[in-house]
Parts: structure tokens; C-alpha cells; sequence
């Protein structure tokens, strides 16, 4: 015997099923928790840090 926790139940009713979310699953895979656009920084002389 072994046991699974559900996280979420989630509805994709245009697909017609159910997703069933256990753990730490991401649901877009290959995207980063924190985009990385959040660590772009604009400063006021103009230049640009966090692009790369």
C-alpha cells in the first residue's frame, strides 16, 4: 500500500479532463517559478542590468 496527497484538483473542461496536481509539479514546463524579467533593473543614467 502506498498513498498519494492531492495538491489540486484542476479543470481543463475544453480538453474534456481532470488534472490532478501532486507535489511540487509546475504546470508550464521549461518556464522558471520567478520569470526572469523580474530581475531587469532600469536605471535613471539609462543602462539596463539584468538582461544577460
Amino acid at each position: 500500500d502506498f498513498q498519494v496527497t492531492v495538491r489540486n484538483i484542476q479543470i481543463n473542461s475544453g480538453a474534456g479532463f481532470l488534472v490532478v496536481l501532486t507535489g511540487e509539479i509546475m504546470r508550464m514546463p521549461g518556464l522558471p517559478r520567478k520569470p526572469l524579467a523580474e530581475s531587469v533593473k532600469f536605471h535613471a543614467d539609462g543602462t539596463v542590468e539584468g538582461l544577460g
